[in-house]
């Protein structure tokens, strides 16, 4: 499967519905929203409607109306965003990002020591230990 395409933040926010609920007509999905997404039905059903079209849900007729699964997980979707802003802001450069993340963020020395963690684990793979 190819890298969904990003997502806007409400189609997101959306999803996110829909991952939590597993699936749900576009009213569930619409009263589900946080209130600052909140936004007419049929609004709601026309970005599903996008997103079927980017593949990343789908639908079962239930009755008269439609009911909306995801297609692709979180991860998946993480995975293209930050694949997408690491190419748009740091021309793909994957370490300019993380020094980035290291220098704007405020970080406890735990969550240092998960990086340190995390850093060493990979020159491990890399060396084959």
């Amino acid at each position: 499967m190819t890298r969904p395409q990003p997502l806007g933040r409400l189609s997101l926010e959306i999803v996110r519905v829909l991952w939590q609920a597993g699936e749900a007509s576009a009213a569930q999905v619409g009263e589900a929203l946080p209130k600052s997404f909140r936004r007419a039905p049929t609004t709601i059903a026309t970005m599903l409607q996008k997103l079927e079209k980017k593949g990343v849900v789908t639908h079962r007729r239930e009755g008269r109306q439609f009911v909306y699964r995801p297609l692709v997980s979180e991860e998946e979707i993480r995975a293209g965003m930050i694949a997408d802003l690491t190419e748009q802001m740091f021309g793909g450069d994957t370490a300019q990002l993380v020094q980035h993340l290291v220098d704007e963020a405020e970080l406890d020395e735990s969550a240092l020591d998960a990086l340190r963690s995390k850093i060493a684990e990979r020159k491990a793979e890399e060396s084959g230990e």
